[in-house]
């Protein structure tokens, strides 16, 4: 009898933890569905994050700004750190957009399926890049050869163009920017990156460098040009044409490009609302406000 009465004690005791082992598989399961769920912007959620290319950043910012006005209760934070890093953190589930100045490399594209995640992509304005020199320097125009020779270190003095001789000081910015992805694409048309080029994190390093030192050059958005820099022609192969909204929407200045949002899948929910905000006349004459150039003309 007493041996009866241990058994059927010790057997409660199992099925009891078996049950509540049960339950907590299921708590750990509904966790991660709630963490993935959040991960990729939940259709109700009143907050969604941007973050990426520093060139996309004034546009985004200005965006998100009049659309919380007219949005009362709806957040939307932006962040910089330059393309590579943006799409990085769509691919790991931290942001609901990635803003990009370049289209996503394949090995992106790669990573992110392997995330589970993928990139829809929305061109949502044209953007021209200046190459800048300090306006005490007396060039006022390249051609793309002669900006490759600069790069690509081939071209040392601004004698050998025109300038005074002075030893030229080239500013890039790193490998995270999709500017600088984009430049070495379309200027430097394979070559490497003089090895005494000196690299700046975001666009302000460049533009306070070289409004300081009369000998140095680099390239930037056109949204970013101020007095206290020189926008420089280039000529293309098409004559020399200046960095205006005119030139750049025509295709006749030749370093212009797209800039984009991109999504884990389709948008959905405030995503969807910011993105069509965005596209709307009023976001893309906003975008003409800024400095860009709308996509939807």
């Amino acid at each position: 009898m007493v041996d009866s009465l241990k058994n059927h004690i010790i057997f409660t005791l199992l099925v009891l933890g078996l049950v509540l082992l049960g339950a907590g598989c299921t708590g750990n399961e509904n966790s991660k569905d709630s963490a993935k769920e959040a991960s990729s912007g939940r259709a109700g959620s009143q907050e969604i994050s941007l973050k990426g290319s520093d060139t996309v950043l004034p546009l985004a910012q200005a965006e998100a700004e009049e659309f919380m006005n007219e949005n009362p209760g709806k957040s939307v934070t932006v962040a910089g750190g330059g393309s590579g890093v943006g799409i990085t953190a769509l691919i790991d589930g931290e942001v609901d957009i990635a803003t990009a100045s370049r289209e996503m490399k394949n090995e992106e594209m790669e990573n992110a399926g392997v995330n589970g995640i993928i990139p829809v992509e929305h061109a949502v304005a044209y953007d021209g890049i200046s190459v800048i020199v300090n306006p005490q320097n007396p060039v006022s125009e390249l051609t793309f050869g002669q900006l490759r020779g600069i790069y690509n270190g081939s071209i040392t003095s601004w004698k050998e163009i025109g300038g005074d001789n002075r030893p030229i000081v080239a500013i890039s910015r790193d490998s995270s920017s999709g500017t600088y992805e984009y430049f070495k694409e379309e200027v430097l048309l394979g070559d490497e990156f003089r090895p005494d080029a000196l690299t700046q994190p975001a666009t302000g390093g460049i533009m306070g460098e070289i409004s300081q030192n009369p000998n140095a050059i680099g390239y930037i958005g056109v949204a970013y040009l101020d007095e206290s820099v020189k926008g420089l022609n280039l000529d293309g192969g098409n004559g020399s044409a200046a960095p205006s909204p005119e030139n750049i929407t025509s295709g006749v200045y030749p370093l212009s490009r797209p800039l984009y949002f991109y999504t884990n899948g389709e948008p959905s929910g405030l995503t969807k609302e910011f993105i069509n905000f965005v596209m709307s006349e009023k976001g893309q004459n906003l975008i003409s406000e800024v400095g860009y150039f709308p996509i939807n003309n």
